[in-house]
């Protein structure tokens, strides 16, 4: 797997790749490779127990972690996102994982340097290549708002294209990114649909106990989680606390505008920052608000689908989501019915929904529960992690039995030319693994 986000990242796309590798290492009983960058989200500061370290490879939980350092951007603009992806791609190319023949090659896509490298990876080792396109970045170049943004969109997305169209496989996170993908380039008949799924446990601590705890007895909450980026548009949250006093604004996280946002609610009594929770205490700080919010720019329509989501419906608490109608955001915030969709980038619209919470609890209770259900129902991690295992057996099996076909072509001809051929010759592994080798390497 190439990935640049992974473990002990807990936010965005991390857990997901984090879960996937480990369920192929201990479940199924791979072994599994994963290369990496320096942990550094959603802070957008490296970890500092890696401090000094420009390469590192870890054992965690069966998987084999190979890290490569790169930049960290702390202010999100086009150029210092080239940089970040220039140096994800060269360090990725000077020092590949040092392992066997892989079976298969996955990419956890946003990054367009991970694209490159895990195609790279798979073309080297004449492996299925299957990225999983959690965000697009042409897209999102386009949409989320990063300074020169629209002028480098063409080129990310010529290049997302044709990592894309050099698949075997396409998985997408949601069915709004299909057009888009297929705009790209990609036929209809490779894409596969998988879903990320909810990877945090239930609530279990008392819901009156965490917020008293947290100084939240008696006050109508509405939590915002996760990353504090250009995409979300979270002035609008601030605005909102603004607008209506009653309302306590809760920004738990961290990011490349905190400081911008911390900022913006100087002498606003009624909005809180706290950092990001333990991964033990998350989903009872989530549980604990009265409402979960949402945030997208305007113009942020189908480039992502916040994995936020996920964790929120588990929750148990109404979603507010201040997002473009016709994304995939509110397109899943409709389908579970667990809240509301208002206007994005509008102050006044978010404020009313949280006062119509507020005002009627039994309500507020009832869309929390039907999130709940529909995160039981549709998003359990046991259903997600099999789909993307499918995704990959799929592959896999698809390209043994076009690799089959080509050995025998091969055989034959060399057969009637009068040589062995090169199977017999020892110059390959098989398809599977070299000879006496692990068979199941993903």
């Amino acid at each position: 797997m190439v990935s640049t986000n992974y473990a002990p990242e807990q936010a965005g796309i991390g857990p997901y790749a984090t879960q996937v590798a480990e369920h192929w290492a201990v479940d199924r009983g791979a072994e599994v490779h994963v290369l990496a960058g320096i942990p550094h989200y959603p802070s957008w500061r490296p970890d500092p127990s890696y401090r000094g370290r420009w390469r590192a490879t870890d054992e965690r939980s069966g998987v084999l972690v190979h890290r490569r350092r790169h930049t960290v951007p702390r202010r999100q603009t086009a150029v210092r996102r080239a940089l970040y992806e220039a140096s994800i791609l060269t360090h990725g190319l000077v020092a590949p994982p040092r392992m066997g023949r892989p079976d298969a090659v996955l990419a956890q896509m946003p990054s367009l340097a991970g694209g490159v490298l895990a195609a790279r990876l798979a073309r080297r080792h004449a492996a299925p290549f299957v990225p999983v396109v959690q965000d697009l970045m042409g897209a999102a170049a386009a949409q989320s708002g990063i300074a020169g943004g629209g002028r480098v969109a063409g080129a990310a997305a010529a290049l997302e294209g044709r990592v894309l169209r050099a698949a075997s496989l396409v998985g997408i996170i949601h069915e709004t990114f299909r057009e888009r993908v297929h705009a790209l380039g990609v036929p209809a008949h490779k894409v596969r649909l998988v879903p990320n799924w909810s990877h945090v446990a239930p609530a279990g601590d008392s819901r009156e106990e965490t917020r008293e705890r947290l100084g939240w007895t008696g006050r109508t909450v509405l939590l915002h989680a996760g990353n504090m980026g250009l995409k979300q548009g979270l002035e609008v949250l601030v605005e909102a606390a603004r607008v209506r006093p009653d309302l306590h604004v809760v920004l738990m996280g961290d990011g490349s505008r905190r400081a911008h946002l911390t900022a913006l609610a100087a002498g606003l009594p009624n909005v809180q920052f706290l950092p990001p929770a333990d991964s033990g205490d998350f989903t009872d700080v989530l549980a604990a608000a009265d409402g979960l919010v949402v945030t997208q720019r305007a113009s942020v329509l189908d480039m992502s689908v916040p994995s936020k989501l996920t964790s929120y419906f588990m929750a148990a608490r109404p979603v507010i989501a201040s997002v473009a109608p016709g994304g995939g955001t509110a397109e899943e915030v409709r389908r579970s019915d667990a809240g509301w969709v208002v206007r994005p980038e509008d102050p006044a619209a978010l404020a009313a929904a949280g006062a119509e919470l507020a005002e009627d609890p039994a309500v507020a209770t009832a869309l929390g529960a039907r999130g709940f259900d529909y995160a039981r129902a549709h998003l359990g991690r046991e259903a997600g992690l099999g789909r993307i295992s499918a995704l990959l057996d799929e592959a896999i099996s698809e390209h043994r039995a076009t690799g089959h076909r080509a050995d025998h072509r091969a055989t034959a001809h060399r057969t009637a030319a009068g040589r062995l051929p090169w199977r017999a010759r020892g110059a390959h592994p098989a398809p599977g693994g070299p000879p006496g080798g692990k068979g199941s390497r993903p």
